[in-house]
């Protein structure tokens, strides 16, 4: 059995995802679903996760779910963090800059070296691509990070230009790393799209989960919800992440701007 929160969990938010987990896995097996007592940390809380016969819970990208997942998993339901501007259960991608860069408007930076996590992250990769298409500006993925933290961090260090991280994200880089100060926000993606959704090996009942997670979010303490800025849980229909337009990929982008 496996289960992992891995998106959102660092340092400061590890408490709270071990209790909401433990939350979780307690209703779980009041009703009979047998479910490991600990989250799996490290590389295995991902793709060896999401992917296996044996996930009880986890959460996942909303672009890994329409390009490989689908079909594959159970959708339980949608995290509702009430990130600004955008409907329950839906998020944007911030675009930052240093401070003293004197771009001001995105726009500008219209083939600037762009940092990004990887190439299957909706609000690493997608969004922002899906946005730059359409307002006619190029970004040119020039840094593959592996991780939102890392991009942030590689246009603080003067590695790219530009960089897209997830409003939660963000948020808790802002809060927590004090180098996020010499970064500033220089526009957010539109329009939002549905946030990372909680899943499970397929077949499970998905309405049971549902009800289970969302007891177990409301059961955290007050702390404990604003430290992992959860307001709820919300059903958002799998279509709705089917239908959010894929990008080219990274190679193609940049083979289209070598041929132009």
């Amino acid at each position: 059995m496996i289960a992992s929160l891995g998106m959102y969990d660092r340092a400061e938010t590890k408490d709270a995802n071990d209790r909401l987990w433990a939350g979780i896995r307690d209703g779980l097996r009041a009703h009979g679903v047998a479910a490991p007592d600990a989250l799996t940390r490290g590389e295995h809380a991902y793709w060896d996760a999401w992917q296996s016969a044996d996930l009880v819970f986890s959460q996942t990208c909303g672009f890994p779910y329409r390009a490989k997942l689908h079909g594959h998993v159970t959708l339980i339901g949608t995290p509702d963090y009430g990130l600004p501007g955008c409907p329950p259960g839906h998020y944007t991608s911030v675009f930052v800059a240093r401070k003293d860069d004197p771009r001001r408007d995105l726009v500008q930076f219209s083939g600037a070296d762009f940092a990004f996590n990887e190439e299957l992250s909706q609000s690493g990769w997608a969004a922002p691509q899906n946005h730059a298409a359409s307002i006619g500006l190029r970004l040119a993925p020039s840094l593959r990070t592996g991780g939102h933290r890392l991009s942030a961090l590689a246009v603080s260090e003067n590695q790219a230009d530009l960089a897209a991280i997830d409003a939660l994200t963000w948020e808790m880089l802002s809060q927590w790393e004090p180098w996020a100060a010499s970064l500033r926000e220089i526009a957010r993606t539109a329009p939002p799209t549905p946030v990372l959704p909680y899943i499970a090996r397929k077949g499970v009942d998905a309405d049971l989960y549902f009800n289970v997670v969302s007891a177990a979010i409301a059961a955290l303490p007050a702390q404990d919800r604003e430290i992992l800025h959860l307001k709820g849980l919300v059903r958002i229909p799998a279509q709705a992440y089917l239908n959010v337009p894929t990008p080219p990929t990274p190679s193609q982008i940049a083979q289209s701007h070598r041929t132009e």
